[in-house]
Parts: C-alpha cells; sequence; structure tokens
C-alpha cells in the first residue's frame, strides 16, 4: 500500500472542511477502492484515511473560512 499525498486548495474542500476518500484528485478508481470515509481537513490542515493512508493536506497558505 503505497503512502499518497494530495494537496488541496481551501476550494477543493466541502462546505464542512473536508473531503471524501476515494477521491478522483487522488487518481483513485472509485469503483474498485475502499468504502467511502469523510476527512476533516480544515480543523488541523490534514487528514490521514484510515483505509489507504493517503494523506489530504491543505496547500501552504490556503486559508479556511468557517462560517458559524
Amino acid at each position: 500500500m503505497s503512502k499518497m499525498q494530495v494537496e488541496l486548495a481551501a476550494a477543493d474542500l466541502n462546505h464542512q472542511g473536508g473531503v471524501f476518500c476515494p477521491s478522483p484528485k487522488a487518481d483513485m478508481k472509485l469503483w474498485n477502492s475502499h468504502p467511502k470515509v469523510y476527512l476533516d481537513v480544515a480543523k488541523t490542515g490534514e487528514a490521514r484515511c484510515p483505509y489507504c493512508g493517503t494523506v489530504y493536506r491543505l496547500k501552504a497558505g490556503e486559508v479556511v473560512a468557517h462560517s458559524h
């Protein structure tokens, strides 16, 4: 299992500040991957998928707008 890293722009995150894995941004084939999981990237700036180990990280300088 390779440890892949995917850099994200703030615009790549959904309205909750996260992404789903598997992701087309990680060049994954959705039909033959693991179950879909939600990863909260906005909280710490990165998140690791518990299934495949892919790390989703905000690009340097990207800011996530938090709405309350």
